[in-house]
């Protein structure tokens, strides 16, 4: 049995879960999300609640169960509340600068590199902070990573880019040695 399966998720004002077939749309005042369900399970809407079912048991039934039930929480999370994730940026020269929805970053290399923005997704820019928000859990997380990618901190120094709060262990550099004469 999942214990987060069990769990029933509340649908606030404004937002609407409605079952088309084999899968979910949840719409809000931010966006629209939708999920395909897995035969083994079914999701009910009564009122403002909704709960995941199972339909038919088998091993990895109690996984999805609980699985689908995060999905369905996180997308009325996000279509009513929506995500963000911050990126610093440290580094001499280092820097982000938006162009439009795109950006368009410096990172000590020969070239500025640009950056789309997925659809849905947008950027503020705060010194050298960076604020990634949108409403799909997933697509946030993605295109934070995506961004650390182009320059992941190192651990000399700590130049790069970073997640806010991100503790990057340092290591000693190089030690001049005294020789015995």
């Amino acid at each position: 049995m999942s214990r987060i399966g069990k769990k029933i998720v509340q649908i606030p004002n404004g937002t609407t879960v409605t079952k088309n077939g084999g899968a979910v749309v949840v719409k809000g005042p931010k966006g629209e999300l939708s999920i395909k369900l897995v035969p083994e399970i079914d999701v009910t809407v009564a009122g403002t609640e909704a709960s995941v079912i199972v339909v038919k048991n088998s091993k990895k039934t109690s996984a999805l169960w609980g699985l689908t039930r995060a999905l369905l929480q996180n997308m009325v999370e996000g279509v009513t509340k929506g995500y963000e994730k911050k990126l610093e940026i440290e580094g001499v020269g280092y820097k982000v600068v938006a162009e439009g929805p795109n950006l368009s970053f410096s990172l000590g290399l020969s070239h500025p590199i640009k950056f789309e923005a997925p659809k849905g997704i947008t950027f503020k820019i705060e010194k050298n902070a960076l604020t990634i928000s949108g409403f799909d859990k997933e697509l946030v997380g993605e295109t934070a990573a995506r961004i650390r990618r182009l320059k992941p901190p190192e651990p000399y120094k700590g130049k790069g880019i970073r997640y806010s709060g991100e503790v990057i262990k340092r290591k000693a550099g190089k030690k001049a040695t005294t020789t015995a004469g």
